[in-house]
């Protein structure tokens, strides 16, 4: 391929890519400030859940408590209200208590900055 090919190829990819919705985790990223907590809670909210349920279930939590100590205060049935319909929401819930118990315990209520982290 010539490269008149490719920047011709480019432009329509970079044309066309402006129409996609953009992944609820991206509008999350953006609208937090890219806050790393609201990023997991939401990326685990998405799991076989569509991204419109997500983000919806993503507000409803959000409103209630946007910080793992907040967070631990609610009861699992409140967080299994806020986030439902999404999928596993029951599961979910618990594993969100689970993650914030761990940030606070182990991590002091901060996501860790690398992978590598225990």
């Amino acid at each position: 391929m010539r490269q008149d090919q490719i920047t011709a190829a480019l432009r329509i990819v970079k044309r066309e890519i402006r129409q996609w919705e953009e992944p609820v985790l991206g509008v999350v990223a953006r609208e937090s400030n890219r806050d790393p907590f609201r990023i997991l809670i939401s990326c685990l909210l998405s799991l076989r859940t569509k991204d419109q349920t997500t983000s919806e279930a993503s507000s409803r939590l959000f409103a209630l408590a946007h910080q793992p100590a907040t967070m631990l205060t609610l009861p699992l049935r409140k967080i299994e209200r806020a986030i439902y319909p999404v999928g596993f929401y029951r599961t979910k819930a618990k594993s969100i208590h689970a993650i914030c118990r761990r940030l606070l315990d182990v991590y002091g209520g901060a996501v860790p900055d690398s992978i590598e982290e225990p």
